[in-house]
């Protein structure tokens, strides 16, 4: 195994958990907060897509999917087509509506696809590229790959959490 497969792979395990925490759930229970202030699981899926988006087509030099396919429009949240998600308040967690699974789902299957089709192209020199300088050491591309990865399974294994209190 390589570095680029490594990678697919841990990208191919945030697809599963989003599946499996989205798959066959009403637009009430996506938006379902536990507690109040909590996440909801709209919430943690839609932001840790836009956050894999975000970040993998920053480094990549591509339009970000959110936007290149209108995925902004379908979702019409109240937030700039920049906002991943970064800081946001209570308030802001409840803006995020989703009636259908389908749309949450939809929109990672198709930054999954543009993100596993460039990090299987990617060979081992290429994780040494400093991709951000403004942090101390700077950051590289293999090191904010990991950031990706390690951020989305979190929000992934909180959103299949979320699932179960909402189920019972």
């Amino acid at each position: 195994m390589n570095v680029a497969d490594l990678l697919v792979d841990g990208f191919g395990r945030i697809q599963e958990v989003v599946h499996q925490s989205v798959d066959g759930l009403t637009g009430d229970q996506l938006v379902t907060r536990p507690v109040p202030g909590a996440n909801s699981i709209a919430w943690l899926v839609w932001h840790l897509t836009r956050v894999q988006d975000d970040h993998v087509a920053d480094a990549a030099g591509t339009e970000q999917i959110w936007t290149a396919q209108d995925w902004h429009r379908r979702f019409g949240l109240p937030f700039p087509p920049a906002d991943t998600g970064y800081a946001h308040s209570s308030d802001d967690v409840a803006a995020v509506q989703v009636d259908d699974p389908k749309l949450l789902t939809g929109y990672y299957d198709a930054v999954h696809e543009q993100t596993v089709a460039w990090v299987g192209s990617l060979e081992g020199k290429a994780l040494d590229a400093v991709v951000d300088e403004r942090w101390d050491p700077p950051v590289t591309l293999g090191v904010r790959l990991v950031s990706v990865l390690s951020d989305d399974l979190q929000h992934a294994g909180q959103a299949a959490y979320v699932r179960g209190l909402v189920l019972g």
